[in-house]
């Protein structure tokens, strides 16, 4: 019989193109994925891969599986969760604890949905930085979920006894004044934006660290105008003409007019958005509500573009 959390593994690893991607995303070892993509292939009797000592390519019969996998599993989860509300009328209280960007904009989608009346989850929102909503796990009481996000290897810390499920990526964007005359499709380095006024994160945070060293490494040295950690005044001020600044695409879903986003290629960085929560709290309708999420997330990020 196959097992659903492999199904769930292969499709990060094809999408994603090697087991140590897909390892990082679903919070495993990347031994741990060749183990369960063996034990697949042993179940399905089928060669889901073509490995060598430099790389691995889904075979094709691992690209039709991966086709097939995310409405199977999203079939399992619902009827998991419809034989719960069978069993259990009563809805299940949920402690979220979840970043002022997913509060804003990915939130009240979910809880528009018609999809969301039939959880049965009785939630309770706490609105906070990732920081702060992690302690909220750590002390064991006050949250059951939290969504957090994290800029590259930055220093967030969360306890390992945690389930980690990945929902999406918030791909920062160089948005520009509009003013300065630059269009949308312009081919811009990095270094052409060197010395141009810029609005940045505030020093010394683990966001502004990652940032920096990845402005170091394109040669784009910023003459910096304004420290901002809120995008969304970032986005007033460089409407204004006062300067450029680097702003992840949930935030531009309700840019201002006036601004010019740009894509520059060597400038790659996202919010990368997890799902953390003790194992005892992962029932079927907490995963039902995290597969929301992570749909809305990556519905919304296009729209953003």
């Amino acid at each position: 019989m196959v097992n659903p959390v492999h199904l769930r593994t292969l499709v990060e690893v094809v999408r994603l193109g090697s087991f140590a991607a897909a390892a990082t995303r679903l919070g495993y070892t990347a031994s741990a994925v060749s183990q369960q993509m063996s034990a697949l292939e042993r179940d399905t009797g089928v060669d889901l891969f073509h490995r060598s000592a430099k790389s691995i390519l889904p075979t094709e019969a691992a690209v039709v599986m991966t086709r097939h996998a995310s409405k199977v599993l999203t079939d399992i989860e619902a009827l998991m969760a419809a034989a719960t509300r069978t069993h259990d009328v009563t809805s299940q209280e949920l402690r979220l604890g979840i970043f002022p960007s997913l509060a804003t904009y990915v939130l009240p989608k979910i809880l528009q949905k018609p999809a969301w009346k039939d959880l049965g989850i009785d939630l309770r929102v706490s609105v906070a930085e990732p920081s702060q909503t992690i302690q909220g796990l750590r002390t064991g009481g006050e949250l059951d979920l939290a969504l957090v996000y994290q800029v590259g290897q930055s220093g967030l810390a969360w306890p390992h006894t945690l389930n980690r499920q990945w929902i999406g990526d918030d791909n920062f964007r160089v948005v520009l004044p509009a003013a300065w005359g630059i269009r949308t499709d312009a081919k811009m380095a990095a270094d052409h934006l060197s010395e141009m006024p810029w609005i940045v994160h505030h020093p010394g945070t683990s966001d502004a660290t990652v940032i920096e060293r990845l402005f170091a490494s394109c040669n784009l040295h910023p003459r910096v105008v304004a420290y901002s950690d809120d995008f969304h005044a970032s986005l007033e001020m460089a409407a204004a003409g006062l300067g450029a600044a680097l702003v992840p695409e949930l935030a531009l879903l309700r840019r201002p007019p006036g601004v010019v986003v740009l894509d520059v290629p060597e400038i790659r960085l996202a919010r990368n958005v997890f799902a953390l929560l003790f194992n005892e709290k992962k029932t079927a309708r907490v995963q039902l509500f995290v597969d929301l999420l992570a749909e809305t997330l990556s519905n919304l990020g296009s729209k953003g573009k």
